[in-house]
């Protein structure tokens, strides 16, 4: 993957975790009753977390090369 791609890929990782972000702040803040949804939703966040921390991973470069 091309580091253009991979900045790209980021970048709308980003937003989307902060999208999911105001989401599930939102439905707590309103004491959304749906809990599985809830929690759904800080599980994708979860995982964005993880792919972006990989991709910026892929950023660096080896101090072994």
């Amino acid at each position: 993957m091309e580091q253009r791609e991979v900045v790209r890929w980021l970048e709308e990782m980003r937003i989307e975790h902060r999208d999911l972000d105001a989401v599930i702040d939102h439905l707590i803040d309103t004491g959304h009753e749906d809990h599985m949804r809830v929690q759904r939703l800080k599980k994708r966040k979860l995982k964005l977390k993880d792919s972006i921390a990989r991709l910026e991973s892929q950023l660096i470069p080896d101090l072994d090369a």
